[in-house]
């Protein structure tokens, strides 16, 4: 395959990516990962770092937007990054000693989960009661505007998340994906906030926790700019017209229908693994 075919196929794949992980709330990295080690037949290392690549991109762009609108609690962000930057160069550092055939079993597990994440019932939660002394402590408490008005929220059990947002951070830095699921986990079930302020806040950390683990890969010689290139501008340029597409689109079927590829690529990832063992 030349240089050209193989720029073009990843573009227009990362670009899909991009867009389907856009409209689904899961990052592109679900596709580009399976797109780059089974169709391409790219080394899933190498395949990890040029998804973290594009996470920092993707995040970047649309965390942003949401930190303008106060949305995002930036307070919260900061406090579990801690927590989600040592789990990603934990787990980074850990990658290269794993082999790539358990890597690829245990990134099919995960897509897996995220896929059932998908389409669960969001339940928003917005009470001020029980909030945690650690919240209190930290100042996390806020509020986020909605159609004109501020609502109030409380944080609770600042410790469960924050163990749930270091597993969260190994995973992001071990298989190159944002783990928004499990980041919704921490945020939205365990410390019970707001499901608009979860996600937002979850878009902004993703970035900051792709950028520490990127550089473990970056020092190993893993992100090749030949692969990292197209894949970030694909993914950056879709997710970008999923956000629009969003408004007019019926999630709701998409969402099965993108949990069904997903389960799909993550059952020819866990074979791919144990066939290789």
């Amino acid at each position: 395959m030349s240089v050209l075919l193989f720029t073009i196929i990843v573009l227009l794949g990362a670009f899909l990516a991009g867009l389907l992980g856009s409209l689904t709330g899961l990052g592109g990295g679900v596709i580009i990962i399976p797109l780059l080690t089974l169709a391409l037949g790219v080394d899933i290392h190498y395949a990890i770092g040029a998804s973290i690549v594009s996470v920092i991109a993707t995040s970047s762009g649309s965390a942003a937007a949401y930190v303008k609108e106060g949305i995002t609690n930036i307070r919260i962000g900061m406090f579990l990054e801690i927590a989600t930057t040592v789990g990603a160069i934990s787990g980074a550092i850990v990658a290269v000693y794993l082999n790539a055939n358990y890597i690829a079993i245990l990134f099919g597990c995960i897509l897996i989960f995220s896929a059932i994440m998908t389409l669960k019932k969001k339940v928003d939660h917005s009470t001020l009661d029980n909030t945690d002394k650690w919240a209190k402590f930290f100042k996390l408490n806020g509020s986020y505007p909605d159609k004109g008005v501020d609502h109030q929220y409380a944080v609770k059990n600042i410790p469960g998340g924050f163990l749930m947002m270091l597993f969260a951070g190994t995973l992001s830095g071990l298989l190159g994906i944002g783990s928004g699921a499990l980041k919704v986990i921490a945020m939205d079930n365990i410390m019970r906030l707001p499901f608009k302020v979860s996600t937002t806040t979850s878009n902004f950390m993703m970035g900051v926790t792709a950028a520490a683990s990127a550089v473990v890969y970056l020092h190993r010689g893993q992100i090749d700019p030949g692969i990292a290139m197209p894949v970030c501008i694909g993914v950056l340029t879709g997710a970008t017209v999923g956000s629009k597409v969003l408004l007019k689109a019926n999630t709701g079927k998409l969402k099965i229908v993108f949990a069904v590829v997903v389960a799909f690529l993550a059952l020819q990832m866990i074979y791919k693994g144990i066939s290789g063992l």
